[in-house]
């Protein structure tokens, strides 16, 4: 069912930890991931702050010119800054904005005109969230803001793409267990409410989110454009 992603020259942002790195491998088992040069290099690890215009604008020139090309960009990166709303400062807004709509839509912009040029078409898909839809907490109501403009930004980049066969989804990630709740401050006590909110009453596991990031980028998603899709439980 997936042997059409064997040789596919994938970029995944955020790839060295959750989501990111369980998509790698999962990609990488079905061959994917894999250069177009004769060096044989696998995996390659672009370090790169997304937060800067330098590394954003060099970032897809850079994996092109190691693999030959681009064939499925994976929006993946992501994170919040700030706390709760009422001390919420410009700056981690803004910070919050760029990491997690800004970056993937200038990302996702490089890979369309490469993936027009090579005029055999392409995948982008984007990391979205579950906070889209119900707006975030009183903690993570930007995070949830940005989300919704990325799955905003999804579907015009579909519409834009489908006369060239570039194809674009957003998946909406539910609570998943990830080094991100962490970050953010969320103790156990505080997952553990949350999960009694969800209707098959568990976290999800990063492998939940990177199968359907394997269904999209494969021909499985070939007839698939400008979509949400929801991994979070029945939440």
């Amino acid at each position: 069912m997936f042997e059409g992603i064997k040789g596919k020259r994938v970029l995944i942002t955020g790839a060295t930890s959750g989501i990111g790195a369980c998509t790698t491998e999962l990609l990488k088992s079905y061959g994917a991931i894999l250069p177009a040069n004769p060096q044989g290099r696998t995996n390659k690890v672009f370090p790169r702050d997304l937060l800067s215009y330098t590394v954003r604008q060099d970032l897809v020139r850079t994996f092109v010119n190691d693999f030959g090309g681009i064939d499925v960009l994976v929006n993946n990166a992501g994170g919040i800054y700030g706390a709760d709303f009422l001390e919420l400062e410009e700056q981690d807004w803004d910070m919050t904005f760029t990491l997690n709509v800004k970056a993937p839509f200038f990302l996702a912009r490089d890979a369309f005109k490469v993936m027009q040029e090579q005029g055999q078409g392409g995948k982008i898909i984007n990391i979205s969230s579950i906070s889209a839809k119900y707006g975030g907490s009183t903690t993570t109501m930007h995070y949830g803001a940005a989300k919704a403009a990325l799955d905003a930004t999804t579907v015009g980049l579909a519409r834009a793409g489908a006369p060239y066969n570039i194809l674009v989804n957003s998946i909406r990630g539910g609570l998943i267990d990830t080094p991100f709740h962490k970050k953010i401050g969320r103790d156990a006590k505080a997952i553990e409410g949350r999960i009694k909110l969800i209707p098959l009453k568990r976290i999800g596991q990063p492998i939940d989110i990177a199968r359907m990031v394997l269904f999209l980028a494969s021909e499985a998603g070939d007839y698939i454009t400008g979509e949400m899709f929801t991994i979070a439980g029945g939440d």
